[in-house]
């Protein structure tokens, strides 16, 4: 058995064992979701909000325990993510505004950079006689910043429906364990093999025995998790003007799904940052899609696109960038045809 299933099996078993107490710390806590508490807050009963805490709680068993195994750079994103955490679970029990969510997940990114966890497109790709090492750096740490944020807040955004985040987050790790093995990059596979083992449990706690809700807490620490693997994946076999292609793809989902709402909000001019039912899979649900349906949906568009990211490997750089831009051009076109669907909140 390789070693990252192996470290896979342990943090799915650990997430199955402690999804219970989880829950109950939560609801000892306080740290619940009331019905009607907002116009997209649906659900029957009081629910609660354990998903972070679960998630944090194996991630650090896992990074004190198997510390020798995993670099620097691993422990550097365990520590971000526990500052996302914090700020998520802020947010849980009492709610914040944008701004202090924001401030949170900034912290958590500058403790990235600070480890040099941190985007190197523009230095690799440009030309230092045009560009210069400062202004590539300065520009590296903004694709960071707007790489980090982007992602963690578009899991957070898409987290419209029981399963569909933690089903993200195992088709997303997934194929982030499998590109890192093919990398050779065994720390990227091992940490990636940790978050889909606690995606798995936490799926099950979420969508099947329905025992809690992720929170922000969860949805931001799944989301600054996987975007810090699309950082950290480097192949460094493949060519880099298309390898960053990748993560962008592999994450193609929530961010089609944040594009959308953010488009369609300004459109109507609604506030942008609103919980309201909009999102993707209420699209699907008012074209007449079962709701479970439309769960699955979702992931089978995610599934879909790591499958032509997983093609990449394999094509010329060329043609996947070629691929690429086809990909972009069909979720635009998705995304036009989509928005002209009504919305279960249309007003």
């Amino acid at each position: 058995m390789s070693i990252p299933l192996l470290f896979g099996i342990i943090s799915l078993a650990l997430t199955l064992v402690l999804g219970i107490p989880a829950s109950i710390l939560a609801m000892r806590l306080g740290i619940m979701d009331v019905p009607g508490s907002a116009p997209h807050k649906q659900h029957a009963r009081s629910m609660p909000l354990a998903g972070g805490i679960l998630l944090i709680i194996v991630l650090l068993i896992l990074t004190v325990f198997f510390r020798d195994s995993l670099s620097r750079e691993m422990l550097a994103v365990s520590i971000g993510t526990f500052a996302v955490f914090v700020f998520g679970l802020w947010d849980d029990y009492k709610g914040l505004s944008a701004g202090p969510k924001l401030i949170g997940q900034l912290i958590a990114s500058g403790i990235l950079i600070s480890f040099g966890v941190q985007v190197r497109f523009v230095t690799v790709l440009s030309d230092p006689i045009v560009v210069s090492p400062v202004t590539s750096q300065l520009l590296n740490i903004l694709i960071t910043l707007f790489w980090l944020v982007g992602i963690t807040n578009a899991m957070n955004l898409i987290d419209s429906m029981d399963g569909i985040v933690a089903g993200l987050g195992v088709i997303a790790s997934g194929f982030f364990m499998g590109a890192a093995s093919l990398a050779e990059q065994p720390a990227l596979a091992l940490m990636a093999a940790g978050l889909l083992g606690i995606c798995i449990g936490l799926y099950f706690w979420n969508a099947i025995a329905v025992r809690f809700f992720l929170g922000d807490s969860g949805a931001q620490s799944i989301g600054f998790l996987l975007a810090s693997f699309g950082i950290l994946y480097n192949p460094l076999d493949r060519s880099p003007e298309s390898s960053w292609i990748v993560p962008i793809m592999l994450l193609g989902v929530p961010i089609f799904d944040t594009t959308l709402v953010v488009l369609s909000r300004l459109r109507r001019q609604q506030p942008v940052g609103t919980g309201r039912r909009d999102h993707t899979y209420h699209r699907f649900i008012v074209l007449g899609v079962q709701p479970r349906y439309a769960v699955l949906g979702v992931h089978l568009m995610a599934l879909t696109v790591g499958g032509f990211a997983f093609l990449t490997f394999y094509l010329k750089p060329w043609v996947a960038l070629i691929l690429f831009f086809l990909a972009i051009v069909g979720g635009i076109a998705f995304l036009l045809w989509l928005e002209r669907k009504p919305a279960l909140d249309s007003d």
